[in-house]
């Protein structure tokens, strides 16, 4: 109850003090392509309910029939107002919609695309417990996740293996730990790293950096190409 009013009160202000970027934002969206200012595609909610979110659109209209659910730095997808909304992270901003209409919470659990959750085991599925946030450990520790992504053959492979398992480990720490006072935590230290890309709070010390998950990234891909190659030779 305390997080519900506390999440209603800070949205409510939020979309108060930030209409004017909200505003100029829509605009340049409309303006920039073809199609409407928000996407909302349909995700995962509490316990699993579908919801749809709001998210200033960074990409053209039919993205998902011409991609995968991962999006690079170099995503050809990407519109250019996206990337500059993308890179400073406004497109999350709207998000406080979700928020307002009790879809979503500051924070918590990144929410995810549904055939995404399908896939949950029964550890990963104890997440869906929460109603999924804004920001939360996970999108301070990955704050760059299409950097680490960049230029990769399958992006998707990539995030499975290399990003996924220890963003799982941290939504299961944030339900073990959660409590008003770490949510307050945790939305100043997300405000910090948009301000400081090399910001790091004690709780992610232990994780790796961007340059040490682009090198796992790297390395993954080429192992990857490796054995393509070595099937594609043998037939």
């Amino acid at each position: 109850m305390i997080k519900r009013l506390f999440d209603f009160t800070v949205s409510l202000g939020g979309l108060i003090l930030f209409s004017p970027l909200l505003l100029f934002i829509s605009l340049w969206v409309k303006l920039d392509s073809h199609g409407p200012v928000f996407y909302r595609g349909k995700r995962a909610g509490r316990y699993g309910n579908p919801f749809a979110i709001f998210k200033f659109r960074s990409m053209v209209t039919n993205a998902d029939k011409i991609g995968g659910p991962t999006t690079s730095g170099d995503d050809p997808r990407v519109t250019k107002s996206g990337r500059f909304i993308r890179r400073c992270k406004l497109d999350e901003v709207s998000q406080l919609i979700n928020v307002l209409i009790g879809d979503m919470s500051l924070v918590g659990p990144r929410p995810e695309i549904i055939s995404k959750v399908e896939l949950y085991n029964e550890k990963e599925r104890k997440t869906l417990q929460l109603r999924p946030g804004i920001t939360d450990w996970a999108s301070i520790w990955n704050s760059d996740e299409g950097g680490v992504l960049e230029g990769l053959p399958d992006p998707d492979a990539a995030y499975e293996k290399v990003i996924r398992p220890r963003k799982m480990d941290l939504q299961l720490y944030y339900l073990q730990t959660r409590n008003l006072w770490i949510d307050i935590k945790i939305i100043f230290c997300t405000l910090r790293k948009v301000l400081d890309k090399s910001y790091v709070p004690q709780e992610l010390a232990e994780y790796p950096s961007f340059d040490a998950l682009r090198a796992e990234a790297l390395k993954y891909a080429a192992e990857q190409s490796s054995v393509g190659d070595a099937a594609g030779s043998a037939s």
